[in-house]
């Protein structure tokens, strides 16, 4: 299933998208895409529905982040080889594990605002991992078993804040509308393979960013595990499982957004998203 969230920002409804690519209403089925409703037994739920019963959406408008909210949002650091090596940085021995604030959460096509204050505004595509069932102290072979579905995400960062003021990276990643996310919840049965999927970014129609996630120097099922011998990573719940190589800090000489600058990112079976940069007021 690709579910979604459509309508104007705070008063967005469910949706799932049926087999001719249109939106079908969830309102009488699912309160929303959060917490227990992403869990694995909501979706199995869902997934006995007749689609083409459901209300046709015909025009959805704005398309919204396709979680409500989170209970934790994760990300891990360096975890694409040549990205780590375009930053001079050895790659890690074990996943770097941070955190995003939840209020990052953003739409897909929503406009990402340059904070305040802000030098080195920067792009970062990732896979976004959404958990469905608690992981507590599992294995490398049951983790993706605890995975409701995937998404698109855009890891935005500001590397002066994350790099340069003192300390953790979750003041450069944690700004409004620093997590763009969807434009839709892709179930896990729909992803054969997380680690062979592409991944992409285009800056104002350059591609900037193009890998695919085998790249990756820890796999999904890895990082699951590995997170899980530390805390209990429960329903709804994402992980930005890392970017690949382009980011604006690695270029030569290094390139940053601006204000009016246009990113369009995509992933294989997961959609594409687009947002515009504006300054804050």
């Amino acid at each position: 299933m690709k579910l979604l969230r459509y309508g104007p920002a705070g008063q967005e409804k469910p949706g799932v998208l049926d087999e001719q690519g249109q939106v079908r209403d969830l309102s009488d089925h699912v309160r929303d895409f959060a917490g227990d409703g992403v869990s694995l037994e909501a979706l199995n739920t869902l997934r006995a529905l007749d689609l083409s019963q459901l209300p046709l959406v015909a025009e959805p408008g704005r398309i919204g982040a396709c979680l409500a909210s989170v209970p934790n949002f994760y990300c891990i650091g360096l975890n694409y080889a040549k990205h780590a090596a375009e930053t001079g940085m050895a790659e890690p021995a074990e996943p770097i594990v941070f955190n995003k604030a939840t209020s990052a959460l953003s739409g897909p096509n929503d406009p990402v605002i340059i904070p305040r204050g802000a030098e080195k505004a920067d792009w970062e595509v990732e896979l976004g991992v959404v958990i469905g069932k608690e992981a507590l102290y599992v294995s490398e072979a049951d983790a993706l078993d605890h995975v409701a579905g995937y998404c698109v995400i855009n890891d935005m960062s500001e590397r002066s804040f994350q790099i340069e003021r003192g300390g953790q990276w979750v003041k450069g990643k944690s700004a409004p509308t620093f997590g763009p996310t969807g434009p839709w919840l892709v179930t896990a049965d729909e992803v054969l393979d997380p680690q062979n999927l592409r991944v992409s970014l285009m800056l104002n129609g350059e591609t900037v960013q193009d890998e695919t996630t085998d790249d990756m120097i820890f796999t999904v099922a890895q990082i699951i595990s590995h997170m899980s011998q530390f805390m209990k990573l429960v329903p709804g719940d994402i992980i930005a499982t890392g970017t690949p190589s382009g980011v604006g800090m690695g270029m030569k000489p290094q390139r940053f957004l601006k204000p009016g600058d246009v990113m369009e990112l995509t992933i294989d079976g997961l959609g594409t998203q687009r947002q515009e940069t504006v300054a804050a007021e």
